[in-house]
């Protein structure tokens, strides 16, 4: 939206030039969506804890977790907004991509956003069955998979748009043709639920989203121009420079909000925020076609999710569990180590799995 308006003033004042570059507009992105996190924070948790909207604490759990008991929660709602509002602001509005991953955001916290109401507005424990949230999850996926392939089919950037990238590897790829809209769902819902599975600690899911929206940014930039693209050989693809701004948005809101969220967390994000930024990430991968890359880089989520899938099958299989409990940052939890041990190893983790990830920028 100020896009629009700077190229306007900038036919009587040159200086308004240097909001058309792609870098300043990430930048401001995220600085506005921080900013706003800062404004809206405050204010939004108030009026959670007013309305009484507090987390309530698995019986199950470890017993350090008693005192977490109606600590507000759905403070998710504060970092899509920042996402939204900044992204509307600073990014270039015709492009499609942009709206495409705003809207699996959205859509996914919207899900998030009833299934959190019905448990903790509503006082329904159940919240939105398993059943309906797949559904609904599945359906959000799939609009957005299919209009990317349709997108791509009717530019002529079909044979990019669904080559999968091996990383690591110098000029080679699958080319997925129909088959892509299936890996565009499953990235979409897995790491929606990958996210949420991860957020159970204070600033354990939101830091490492951080980290690898910020890295995602990177590869958007660098895909989404031609002279990069054609250095680092990977795949062009024409408009992702704008998910630029997204991610920095996506950044600064995550950053914003782990000031509130950080041990001890003043608010947690729910479902509204978790399932909502999880798809985020699988969207920008499946947008600059670096899946793979993000199994790497998001590889906290991943194994998170593994371990839940691990218990629960040696547990119906053989009646024994793997981990003390799952998901598997309760086993460290279990073993003794604290809470703040468990979320900052976790986050240099992360930062190793980025590192690696963005090497395969070069390392081909």
């Amino acid at each position: 939206m100020l896009l629009y308006l700077t190229e306007y003033l900038a036919q009587f004042e040159s200086g308004f030039n240097v909001f058309s570059y792609l870098t300043m507009r990430a930048i401001l992105g995220a600085l506005t969506a921080l900013v706003l996190s800062f404004i809206i924070g405050p204010r939004m948790i108030e009026k959670l804890s007013v309305n009484q909207v507090g987390q309530p604490v698995r019986e199950e759990g470890p017993d350090t977790h008693l005192i977490k008991a109606g600590t507000p929660t759905m403070g998710g709602a504060l970092i899509l907004t920042a996402i939204a509002v900044s992204t509307v602001l600073w990014a270039d509005l015709e492009n499609m991509f942009v709206w495409i991953v705003l809207f699996v955001t959205l859509s996914f916290g919207v899900i998030g956003y009833v299934d959190d109401y019905k448990k903790l507005v509503l006082q329904d424990p159940a919240g939105i069955s398993a059943r309906a949230k797949l559904f609904w999850q599945s359906l959000s996926a799939i609009i957005a998979a299919v209009a990317l392939y349709l997108w791509a089919d009717a530019n002529g950037t079909l044979d990019t748009a669904t080559a999968l990238l091996i990383p690591y590897l110098k000029d080679t790829t699958l080319y997925l043709g129909m088959f892509q809209i299936l890996v565009s769902f499953v990235f979409i819902v897995g790491f929606s639920n990958a996210v949420n599975l991860t957020d159970g600690l204070d600033g354990l899911a939101i830091m490492p989203t951080v980290l690898v929206g910020g890295a995602l940014g990177v590869f958007a930039y660098v895909t989404g121009n031609v002279n990069f693209a054609d250095y680092l050989g990977i795949p062009y693809v024409a408009g992702t420079g704008e998910i630029l701004v997204f991610c920095s948005a996506l950044a600064g809101a995550g950053l914003g909000f782990l000031w509130f969220n950080t041990y001890p967390a003043q608010v947690f994000m729910g479902d509204i925020g978790a399932l909502a930024l999880g798809a985020a990430l699988g969207a920008v991968a499946v947008v600059v076609r670096q899946e793979i890359v993000l199994v790497i880089m998001g590889g906290v989520f991943v194994v998170e999710t593994l371990s839940v899938m691990i218990q629960v099958a040696s547990y119906k299989l053989t009646g024994k569990r793997v981990f003390r409990m799952a998901p598997l940052h309760h086993h460290f939890e279990l073993k003794g180590w604290a809470e703040p041990k468990v979320i900052v190893r976790f986050w240099i983790i992360t930062v190793i799995l980025v590192l690696i990830g963005l090497a395969s920028l070069k390392i081909r």
